[in-house]
């Protein structure tokens, strides 16, 4: 991906920005790449004409462009009106604030992300970052549990400040980060206090059956035929607010509700906490139409 980044734009003003930057660094597989220009639209569509990938409008808004590549990887142009360091000021943590020039060897690092990323650190550009952006409340932990990192104290302190907005993004941007959280994950949203304000608690039953789809019914519970919450761990969202309401639906299955309903004996066997019916899985319900919508623009997640 990278590689053709720098055939095509090594002539002009661009940078590769972001987790690519980031896991590079890490030595971890870089799937998806953010390249920061001045013609996104521009680009997006030169890319995808020599790639064979697939460019759409990634936010009408903000002017950004994806190309869907096969394997699910992608491309993303986004707009630089300004100085580079402008646009890492706009960032959320020192070790997305890195970027690199496209053909060449100048590298920007305003926050010190790379000594971040040596000392395992997870530290806030700036006060407002989760102001501008909650979902960056529930990403810090979700890089925590993925990078193996950890907050600074400053950081944490924000965290906690601004709690109460975790709830406010977009159903299925949330779900995207829930998606990838590991048990621990969601103890660290529950200590941080995020968990409660999406309506979620913990549950014991975290541990026992290792997928994404079955930690989040055992967490957030599931909605029956009348939009109601079904099963007790946590309490209900507001209805334009649920969690049980998000994307992945294709991934979830039938043996993530039989394990969730068979994880604790003891509650009987039928249906121990509380699910009614493998069809009312909650949150396949809504997201499988958003599912659908994009993979046919790449088969992304």
């Amino acid at each position: 991906m990278r590689e053709l980044v720098e055939e095509l734009f090594s002539g002009e003003e661009a940078w590769i920005v972001g987790g690519a930057v980031r896991d590079q660094a890490l030595g971890r597989p870089v799937v998806d790449l953010d390249v920061a220009l001045r013609e996104p639209q521009r680009a997006a569509r030169a890319y995808a004409k020599r790639s064979g990938g697939a460019p759409f409008p990634l936010s009408e808004r903000h002017g950004a462009w994806r190309v869907a590549l096969d394997g699910g990887r992608t491309v993303d142009f986004t707009p630089l009106p300004g100085s580079i360091r402008e646009d890492l000021a706009t960032r959320d943590f020192g070790i997305n604030a890195i970027a690199e020039r496209v053909g060449g060897d100048e590298t920007v690092d305003p926050y010190d992300g790379r000594g971040d990323l040596a000392a395992g650190r997870i530290r806030a550009v700036a006060d407002t970052v989760f102001q501008d952006d909650p979902l960056r409340l529930l990403r810090a932990v979700r890089l925590e549990d993925e990078l193996g990192f950890g907050m600074t104290r400053e950081t944490e302190e924000l965290v906690r400040r601004d709690a109460p907005l975790v709830a406010a993004p977009a159903g299925e941007r949330v779900v995207a980060e829930l998606w990838k959280l590991s048990p621990q994950g969601y103890r660290r949203l529950d200590e941080l206090g995020l968990l409660e304000p999406l309506g979620g608690r913990l549950d014991e039953r975290l541990d026992r059956w290792d997928s994404a789809a079955y930690r989040l019914v055992a967490a957030f519970g599931e909605r029956g035929d009348d939009g109601d919450r079904e099963i007790r761990p946590g309490t209900a969202l507001r209805p334009e607010k649920r969690v049980n309401e998000l994307p992945h639906g294709r991934h979830l299955r039938r043996r993530d509700v039989a394990m969730a309903r068979h994880a604790d004996g003891q509650r009987g066997a039928h249906d121990p906490i509380g699910l009614r019916g493998q069809g009312a899985f909650p949150i396949a319900r809504q997201m499988s139409g958003r599912c659908s919508a994009r993979a046919r623009h790449r088969h992304i997640t």
